[in-house]
């Protein structure tokens, strides 16, 4: 474990450390009292997404833990291999799940956003004595994803299949990181850009963000099919949120018909927001979290 410090403006109040997991390194804010709550934030942002939101929930009573996963930001973690087993979401829930238990937490709550929600997922299923409760943002399973890629999500979704190409899409990302993202300040807040821009100018955090997909056309796949084939289902409560302005339900419908054959306790809605719901919406996210959080239904929360 490194140093100890207080966070920065962004996080008033919040603690920073950088936490050692044996083939890894997990840069973590974390701060608050109460239930703990772990955000795990998407591609290609840090834990800094969560500036708006992690602050509220720990006015709300919670413990909050925002690390930057695996090779984003400022984590650190092994070198990739042929079958991206490193950068698998298995791996990256195991690790996070050290840090959990590093900080003193035994059961926690997950929110996932983009490529954290297959995390969170992951959690879900392989931890499933140490969590209480998930939301998931913004996705479906990966396997889901592919089982229905046609025309329309290969147009959508491009990336993907880029982003697991080997090699290429390092060159062409590295040539002009900020063309490629296309962060806005004024969108995104200035600290949190800032600390966005960092990492994506940095070679290592662009190949463990490309890991993460590769991870996600071939071993995350193979887990998530295994998973439905031996039946196995999430246990504990889960809500799935949806950004309104993205093109989720514009590609599928209603996302919880594909995710209530994955989980025993589903619920849900869409958020009236882009893609980067905490950033962009992080009064309705929160609004959407803490009912959810404290063990209330959408039932109890509309009545």
């Amino acid at each position: 474990m490194s140093k100890v410090e207080l966070a920065d403006r962004m996080f008033d109040g919040f603690m920073i450390e950088d936490l050692a997991t044996g083939d890894g390194c997990v840069h973590v804010r974390h701060g608050g009292s109460g239930p703990s709550v772990l955000l795990l934030h998407g591609h290609p942002r840090t834990g800094s997404t969560w500036q708006l939101v992690a602050p509220r929930l720990v006015e709300a009573g919670f413990s909050v833990v925002v690390p930057d996963l695996r090779g984003y930001g400022r984590s650190r973690g092994p070198a990739p291999t042929a079958n991206h087993r490193p950068h698998s979401k298995r791996a990256v829930a195991g690790e996070l799940a050290t840090v959990m238990s590093a900080l003193g937490y035994g059961r926690f709550a997950v929110v996932g956003h983009d490529r954290g929600s297959y995390v969170g997922l992951r959690l879900m299923l392989d931890h499933a004595n140490r969590i209480d409760r998930g939301v998931l943002i913004d996705c479906l399973p990966i396997s889901e994803h592919l089982r229905r890629a046609d025309a329309r999500f290969a147009s959508a979704w491009w990336h993907w299949f880029f982003y697991a190409q080997p090699d290429i899409p390092e060159r062409v990302i590295n040539a002009d990181p900020d063309a490629w993202y296309d962060g806005d300040p004024a969108r995104m807040g200035e600290e949190n850009h800032a600390e966005w821009k960092q990492a994506i100018h940095d070679p290592s955090v662009v190949c463990a963000m490309l890991e993460d997909y590769r991870a996600g056309l071939t071993v995350d796949r193979s887990d998530e099919e295994a998973d439905r084939a031996a039946g196995r289902k999430i246990g504990a409560p889960l809500r799935v949120l949806w950004s309104l302005q993205d093109d989720l339900e514009r590609l599928y419908g209603d996302p919880l018909r594909i995710w209530r054959p994955w989980a025993v306790d589903v619920d849900g809605f869409g958020i009236d927001s882009g893609h980067h719901v905490a950033e962009e919406a992080p009064e309705d996210l929160v609004e959407a979290l803490v009912p959810f959080l404290r063990g209330m239904s959408v039932e109890q929360v509309s009545t």
